[in-house]
């Protein structure tokens, strides 16, 4: 039986993000919107690891995409991050959504930690020789959560696991869409930026470990 899979496309010129809208961090970027899609269907094996890690069932065999918005993107997509609230991260949340947004956010940051922690320092570089190591990833990871979690009006919390919490207490509550703390990120975007985020660098230090040119576009 086929599953339907909705997702919400951001595009521009030369990078498209398709990103599924029930499913937080699930998202992948291509050349075109066809090549976004793609990478997504591609995707669907590992956000499993991240459905079964948050309790949630997820069939990843044979998946149809339905495109149910269509978003501009901006600079932020140019530079390989789904920058953009569509109307479909604006839409309310209950009691039940917003914990399953919070089991699948908790997921991706599981799987971000034990893939970093079973990884070597040292991952293959890419073809000019970039690319950080693990350490640095990881570093770069909890950095960017600090801003994800200022945008979220959550302030001086240095401890990972602490601010972590501290988000997760955010998104768990009941939300008619508004942004939170009337900043820029409803509850929907920033379950999704949030676990992309961790997923991506995830996916990296994975694809990082293999032998093989280094992708040649990441998101």
């Amino acid at each position: 039986m086929v599953s339907r899979i909705r997702a919400s496309i951001e595009a521009v010129e030369r990078r498209v993000f398709a990103s599924a809208v029930d499913w937080p961090g699930w998202s992948r970027s291509g050349k075109t919107e066809a090549q976004a899609i793609e990478a997504l269907l591609a995707a669907a094996p590992r956000y499993a690891v991240v459905a079964r890690e948050a309790g949630l069932a997820f069939d990843g065999d044979d998946l149809e995409i339905e495109v149910v918005g269509r978003d501009a993107g901006g600079a932020s997509t140019s530079f390989g991050v789904p920058g953009t609230v569509g109307p479909e991260d604006r839409r309310p949340v209950d009691a039940a959504e917003a914990a399953r947004q919070v089991a699948l956010v908790e997921a991706a940051w599981r799987v971000f930690e034990r893939t970093a922690a079973a990884a070597p320092e040292s991952l293959r570089k890419g073809p000019r020789g970039g690319g950080r190591d693990r350490t640095k990833i990881v570093a770069h990871v909890h950095d960017a959560e600090a801003g994800y979690a200022g945008v979220m009006g959550i302030t001086g919390i240095a401890d990972v696991a602490v601010r972590r919490a501290a988000m997760v207490a955010v998104l768990g509550r009941p939300s008619d869409g508004s942004p939170i703390a009337g900043r820029r990120w409803p509850p929907r975007y920033a379950a999704r930026r949030i676990a992309w985020h961790a997923l991506d660098h995830a996916w990296e230090i994975e694809d990082r470990l293999e032998a093989g040119p280094e992708p040649a576009v990441r998101g």
